[in-house]
């Protein structure tokens, strides 16, 4: 709560309230609170749990399921949530899409899957970029497995992303840039020229043409560029 500097004028969408153990302090914190939780048993304990702050709001139901921009009021709003690790992927980049995407996201992740989406180009993901272009990520806590209990086999970790008020990629070269980085990472031990050519259907001659025109060694690989050198790869291929 107080990495996401939650303050009585926030509303605070929460992804898997489980037993209200993070809910109770972000009712404390935010003017208002949607807790959203999908396991029909946890919602009896959950509502008692929650007795004692009105401000708070259940919505039983999959958030992948869910509009995000449905379930909050107008206005800006923060995410805070202790996910599923395993739907980490697909619920980032549905928050991110979403019609009216949250002014930041505070969650809890595997810690190796925060180092990755925090990454500096040389080491960048495919995950990196997508959340990159839309916010800054910050590795803002580590959790050891002792934490919990039962214990996990991993560390977590507390990541928060602040999003930009626009992606860095123009919204009209999304689906291109999308294009262009799924195809590069594809095959992440080819060089650049052989996957794009490989994702994207080309011949190697137009993918190495391609980066030529902006200046890019055909022989680096993806996780080598940056988000510049992405953005830049992308005007070319749209153009």
């Amino acid at each position: 709560v107080e990495i996401a500097q939650v303050t009585a004028q926030d509303t605070v969408l929460e992804i898997g309230a489980g037993l209200g153990s993070l809910t109770r302090f972000l009712a404390q914190a935010a003017g208002s609170v949607i807790a959203v939780e999908l396991d029909g048993r946890l919602l009896p304990p959950l509502r008692q749990v929650l007795t004692p702050f009105p401000n708070v709001q259940i919505v039983h139901g999959d958030i992948l399921a869910l509009n995000p921009a449905l379930l909050v009021p107008a206005g800006g709003y923060l995410v805070v949530a202790n996910i599923p690790y395993y739907i980490t992927s697909t619920l980032i980049r549905h928050l991110l899409e979403s019609d009216r995407p949250p002014t930041r996201l505070v969650l809890t992740l595997q810690k190796e899957v925060a180092q990755r989406i925090c990454a500096a180009p040389g080491d960048l993901s495919l995950l990196a970029l997508s959340v990159q272009v839309y916010g800054q990520p910050h590795l803002a806590a580590h959790i050891p497995a002792g934490a919990f209990y039962p214990p996990p086999k991993v560390d977590s970790a507390v990541l928060r992303v602040d999003l930009y008020p626009t992606p860095v990629i123009p919204p009209h070269l999304l689906e291109a840039f999308f294009r262009l980085t799924k195809a590069g990472f594809s095959q992440k031990r080819k060089t650049l020229r052989n996957a794009l050519a490989g994702g994207l259907g080309w011949s190697t001659a137009q993918a190495g043409d391609l980066l030529q025109t902006v200046q890019i060694d055909p022989f680096r690989r993806a996780e080598t560029l940056s988000l510049a050198e992405w953005f830049n790869l992308t005007q070319a291929y749209s153009a």
